[in-house]
Order: C-alpha cells, then structure tokens, then sequence
C-alpha cells in the first residue's frame, strides 16, 4: 500500500489522517498533552496502527503541521523511527500557490495555511475560512491565492474554561446551544452567554470581512467545534471538520 499520513498537532489534539489518494480512511485523534514525552505519543500511535490492522510500512509520506513547538521534535522524531521517512513539515513557503501577504508570514500558524491550502484549491475565490478549534480563527484567502490576513479570538472551549477557572460560583458546562438566549440556571446562562454571543461574533466577522472584500467572499467553516453552533451553518457554502487534513494532503502530493 502507499497511503500519505498526515499529522495536525494542535493545542488540544494532535489529529492524524491516513488518506490514499484523495480519500480519507482514517482519522483519530491523540491529546497533544504538552507535559508528555516521546513514549506517550508512540505508545498511542502503535496501539491504533495493531488495533486497526495498518503497517508502518504502508505509509510513503508524511506531513506535519504542529503549532506547539515543544511536540515538533517528538513528532519528527516519531515519523522517522516509525515510518523511517523524513517529516515534510509545513511552513508559510511551502505550497507556492499560495503567498502569506502578511507583515511576517512566518507567525501564521501552519494549520491555517493548511487551511487556505484547501479552501482555494477547491473554490479559487476570495474566501474566509472559520476555524472552530482551541482558538476560534478567520483566514482570509484571495482569489489569486494570497493569504490576506487573519483574525484571532479564543475558541469556544476556551471561553469557556477560562469563564469556569477565574469563576469561583460558575460551574463548567456543555457546548450545547440552548433554544433560549434568556439563562433559567448557571449552566443555561453560560451556554446562552458563550454560545449564542459566539453566534453574533462569527457573523460579524465575517460581514465585516466580505465588507473589505467588496462583498464578494464565501465562508467555510472546520475545526472540531464548527457544527455546534447550528444557526450559522446558513452562513458557510460548506462546513468541513476535515479541511485542514485535506489541505496537508493536497501540500503533500505537490511535494515529491
């Protein structure tokens, strides 16, 4: 077999995809805890590899995304005892079709030019593309393939927890979006605060951006978290958990 691996190492989650050609077939997860060493990681990567009948040595290429310096190496060193293969590890420089038209293109985060990777490959117009994760991020991509910026604000869980940890009365709660924006208990008024205000923020971003843009930009949503808040689904021509893996895909089959 030749299948590409790639590999997204995230704040939250290091998300892994097994593709051949252009189809997925598998897709897991590993909590990238920062505190862990290289024996976790490859302990979880060999049990899901037995339990899921994969060789080692069907994999040709892998490509890395990480966003947590401290797990770069691990996963580099990972990839090449596992698969005996040098990691192509994804950079602002990586995929020529695109160019990171910001002040320092080197301080994006390699996940969101994935991203853009996959959104302009696909549609090849102004685009934005909404990522519900750790951070919840807006990256812009032009027509003709540049990144024009990108736009920052915590993620969902992160409001979150920070809501509970600062909070001495407030307890933790779901990401489950109420049918009511007026809180009947604790609980209740964080989902309706955290939740639907999140709502009001998406779509404002995104009018704002489409403003600059001269109107002309579609949205695409991804990240674990981009079906929970169900009423801007209207606002996205496509919600796609597994864009940033297609986009270290589609980096990985221009790489030879």
């Amino acid at each position: 077999m030749n299948y590409l691996l790639v590999i997204d190492v995230g704040n939250t989650d290091a998300v892994f995809g097994l593709f051949e050609g252009e189809k997925l077939l598998h897709n897991f997860r590993i909590k990238s805890l920062k505190d862990e060493n290289y024996v976790y990681f490859e302990y979880r990567f060999r049990q899901y590899f037995l339990e899921n009948n994969l060789r080692f040595s069907d994999i040709n290429k892998v490509v890395l995304s990480s966003v947590v310096p401290s797990l770069t190496p691990i996963f580099k060193s990972l990839i090449s005892n596992l698969f005996g293969l040098e990691a192509i590890v994804v950079n602002a420089h990586i995929f020529q079709k695109i160019q990171v038209s910001i002040d320092n293109p080197d301080e994006i985060g390699s996940d969101l030019v994935a991203n853009a990777v996959a959104a302009f490959t696909k549609y090849k117009r102004n685009c934005v593309v909404v990522d519900f994760g750790t951070a919840l991020t807006f990256t812009v991509v032009s027509e003709d393939g540049k990144v024009l910026g990108v736009s920052i604000a915590p993620g969902l869980r992160t409001a979150v927890k920070a809501l509970f940890s600062n909070t001495a009365q407030l307890p933790d709660v779901p990401l489950v979006l109420p049918t009511s924006v007026l809180g009947k208990n604790s609980v209740h008024a964080i989902q309706s605060g955290i939740l639907w205000g999140y709502e009001g923020l998406v779509k404002n971003m995104i009018h704002k951006i489409r403003a600059e843009l001269g109107g002309d930009c579609i949205a695409i949503a991804t990240g674990g978290l981009s079906s929970i808040i169900s009423t801007l689904n209207g606002e996205f021509v496509e919600v796609n958990r597994e864009l940033t893996l297609e986009g270290l895909r589609i980096i990985g089959e221009n790489i030879k």
